[in-house]
């Protein structure tokens, strides 16, 4: 009887709390090396960059992935204000960086994009940092984003020696240049190695390795960029604490196929204080969580496999319209947080919220007169303020509700 009770349970559990398919001592590994001090960083075009770029084109040789025109690299030319604060134009130079591309050619006529970009804010000196004094600082990027990174690697790997012939093509991208703007998806979306018509989906990592053991929430973008997703999604039966959100837009590289007219995909394990910070590290990765977290983006890649090309749908812009911001409070907001208004995960050190008082953990209702219920309703009310502006600030901070004054 035990052994009957215990197969029929074997049935239901999901295999991704098992995580079988990928090796987290793996995952820690490449994690290890890409946040390493040694690639300072991996700022965009930096020679450390380079070193990263040739680390995860090594990998994709190892799993057999073939390259175009000879080479894994793929350059694209940018061009940077060297002097951000300068908005005369004077000091703008040219300069190059690489995505890293390999396919897994099953001789489909359809293919599915897996990316996550490579890059992170090297020495601190592109004012990215949340760091009160960046400049000449380490930013080793550990989650954001060696962790996607990894993932990309790592389902390269599975894909390619699984000894099966899957239904679609698998393009592999890791892209430079996301923390300067989304620079490379956009150069890589603008000039395909495949046309953008044959690209089924595109499925994106950004931050996947700081899985909370106790409330394993993991947000999963672009559900509503296609009609497939979300019962898709909701058919897998999984202990992950899932938030789905349909926007195709975010401030990652699922955007730019979006923009295309790509269905997307994008998964997140959430903000933390390390965001942007020297302390974003090794040490403080989820290794074991991830391989949970890439062993569910496999299942959701193979269930897609019983559909033909999916539909694309557009959807809503979370930030749309109008919010253009003149000041920041300094926050890092919970986009993880399923309550009402805008629960600040990280907050800097001498930014606007930080001299108000406001603390991690406090949830933002109100700014001034402008009512808000989640966190695109914080961005468009704090566009209505300049630098120099004073208001009130109301937060929840346990049950206490608490009204503050702030200066932008």
């Amino acid at each position: 009887m035990n052994k009957v009770i215990v197969l029929v349970i074997s049935l239901f559990v999901s295999p991704i709390f098992l995580a079988q398919n990928f090796d987290h001592k793996s995952i820690k590994k490449h994690i290890s090396f890409l946040a390493s001090d040694k690639l300072k960083g991996r700022g965009t075009s930096s020679p450390e960059e380079i070193m990263a770029a040739n680390y995860i084109a090594g990998q994709f040789k190892k799993c057999g992935l073939s390259s175009f025109n000879g080479s894994y690299l793929k350059s694209f030319v940018y061009k940077k204000n060297t002097n951000p604060h300068d908005t005369s134009l004077i000091d703008i130079k040219e300069k190059s960086a690489n995505n890293v591309v390999g396919f897994l050619d099953n001789k489909a006529p359809y293919t599915i994009v897996i990316g996550a970009h490579y890059d992170h804010l090297g020495l601190g000196h592109d004012h990215n940092s949340l760091d009160a004094n960046p400049d000449g600082k380490i930013h080793n990027g550990a989650d954001d984003n060696a962790s996607g990174t990894s993932g990309v690697i790592e389902l390269a790997k599975y894909f390619s020696s699984n000894k099966k012939t899957e239904p679609y093509n698998f393009l592999f991208i890791c892209f430079s240049g996301e923390e300067l703007g989304l620079l490379g998806s956009k150069k890589y979306c603008d000039n395909p190695d495949i046309e953008m018509a044959k690209i089924n989906y595109m499925v994106n990592m950004d931050m996947i390795g700081r899985l909370s053991d106790s409330t394993k929430k993991l947000v999963v973008y672009g559900v509503g960029t296609s009609p497939v997703f979300v019962p898709l999604i909701d058919s897998i039966r999984t202990k992950f604490s899932i938030k789905k959100d349909s926007s195709g837009i975010g401030p990652s590289d699922q955007t730019s196929f979006y923009l295309k007219d790509v269905p997307v995909l994008h998964f997140f394990t959430g903000q933390h204080s390390d965001y942007h910070k020297p302390s974003d590290d090794t040490e403080k990765i989820n290794s074991e969580g991830e391989a949970m977290v890439l062993d569910y983006i496999a299942t959701i890649i193979e269930k897609t496999f019983r559909y033909s090309k999916l539909t694309f749908l557009k959807t809503r812009n979370p930030d749309t319209g109008k919010s253009s911001f003149k000041v920041t409070m300094g926050v890092m907001p919970d986009y993880t947080f399923e309550g009402e208004g805008m629960r600040i995960d990280g907050v800097s050190d001498n930014k606007p919220a930080f001299k108000a008082g406001l603390k991690k953990g406090d949830v933002v209702k109100k700014l001034g007169e402008h009512s808000f219920k989640d966190v695109q309703g914080y961005m468009k009310a704090l566009s209505n303020f300049k630098k120099g502006d004073s208001t009130t600030v109301e937060v929840q901070r346990g049950s206490e509700l608490k009204v503050m004054n702030i200066t932008f």
